[in-house]
């Protein structure tokens, strides 16, 4: 059975940083396509980051870019999501993906197969 399971979620003041972890248990990281999305209260599921585990190549919303960063660790089977300069209008429950085969890594929640619980976020100003 596979299982992602998020952790490191919490609160913080704007312009602070936060790192979520992803970590799959019954899945192996491997030439696929792993990404984090998140969702606001009243909004929909938004795609902010995903990275093909092939190469390392990885992809970002505008909305996150230059502030988040995806990453992996393959010997501990877990994926990252490394969160600076935060702000208000990123408050959200956070959720990893995986095991999309479709390339290149899209920010689309119907190509990934498998999914975290969620975490939730909240920056305050």
């Amino acid at each position: 059975q596979v299982q992602l399971v998020e952790s490191g979620g919490g609160s913080v003041q704007a312009g602070g940083s936060l790192r979520l972890s992803c970590a799959a248990s019954g899945y192996t990281y491997s030439n696929d396509c792993m990404g984090w999305f998140r969702q606001a209260p009243g909004k929909e599921r938004e795609g902010i980051a995903t990275m093909y585990t092939g190469t390392g190549i990885t992809y970002y919303a505008d909305s996150v870019k230059g502030r988040f960063t995806i990453s992996q660790d393959n010997a501990k089977n877990t994926m990252y999501l490394q969160m600076n300069s935060l702000k208000p209008e990123d408050t959200a429950v956070y959720y990893c993906a995986a095991d999309s085969t479709r390339f290149p890594c899209r920010l689309y929640s119907y190509d990934y197969n498998y999914w975290g619980q969620g975490t939730q976020v909240t920056v305050s100003s």
